[in-house]
C-alpha cells in the first residue's frame, strides 16, 4: 500500500508540471492561458509559438502520463492501483498544484496514460485522433471522438473493470473540459488546425 500510495503521488505531482508553460516561458513565448484560447496545451502552444514549441510541449504532456504507468508495470502493481496511477496522473494535469490549479484538458496527457497502460490501447486511441484530425481538421473533434471512443478501446484490449472505470472517469473529465470547444463547434466558431 505505500508503494501504491507514493506512485499515486507522484504520478500526481508529475502530471501537475504543467509542460506548456514552462516550454513557452523558455522560449520566451507569451504565457498560454493569457493567450489563444487560454488553454496550457499543446493546440494552443501551436497557435501561439508554432510547431516546434508544439511538439515539445506535447510530447512532455504525453510523458506525464506514461513514466508513472510504466512505473507500475515496471513494480509489478495491480491494475486498479495502475488506474489509481492513470487518473491521477490526469487530474494532475488538470488541476495542476504547481500552477494554482489551472490546467489544460488533458488529451496529451490521457494519450499517455492509455500507451502506458498497454501500446494497442494507446496506439488505437492516436489512431482515431490522426483520423478525425486529418479528415475535419478540428482538434478539440478528434479529441472528443478519440476519448469517447477510449472506454471501448480499453474494453476491448483489457477488459479489466478497474481500468475501463478509469478510462470513463478520464473520458468525463475530459469532455467537461472541453465544453466551451462544445459551445463553439456548435455556433461554428471553433478554429480548426490550419488557421
Amino acid at each position: 500500500m505505500i508503494t501504491a500510495s507514493l506512485l499515486i503521488v507522484a504520478a500526481y505531482l508529475l502530471g501537475s508540471v504543467s509542460s506548456a508553460i514552462i516550454v513557452c516561458r523558455l522560449m520566451g513565448l507569451p504565457d498560454p492561458r493569457a493567450q489563444g484560447s487560454g488553454n496550457p496545451g499543446a493546440t494552443n502552444v501551436l497557435r501561439i509559438g508554432g510547431k516546434k514549441a508544439a511538439a515539445i510541449t506535447l510530447v512532455g504532456d504525453s510523458l506525464k502520463g506514461l513514466l508513472p504507468m510504466l512505473a507500475g508495470h515496471l513494480l509489478g502493481v495491480a491494475p486498479a492501483i495502475l488506474a489509481g496511477i492513470g487518473l491521477a496522473a490526469f487530474m494532475g494535469h488538470l488541476y495542476p498544484v504547481f500552477f494554482g490549479f489551472r490546467g489544460g484538458k488533458g488529451v496529451a496527457t490521457a494519450l499517455g496514460v492509455q500507451i502506458g497502460l498497454a501500446w494497442p490501447i494507446g496506439l488505437t486511441v492516436a489512431a482515431v485522433w490522426l483520423i478525425v484530425a486529418k479528415v475535419l481538421k478540428i482538434s478539440s473533434v478528434a479529441a472528443l471522438i478519440s476519448m469517447a471512443l477510449a472506454p471501448l478501446i480499453v474494453w476491448i484490449f483489457w477488459p479489466e473493470p478497474s481500468l475501463i472505470g478509469m478510462q470513463l472517469i478520464i473520458t468525463g473529465l475530459l469532455i467537461w473540459r472541453h465544453r466551451s470547444n462544445i459551445r463553439k463547434l456548435l455556433d461554428g466558431t471553433e478554429g480548426r488546425l490550419n488557421e
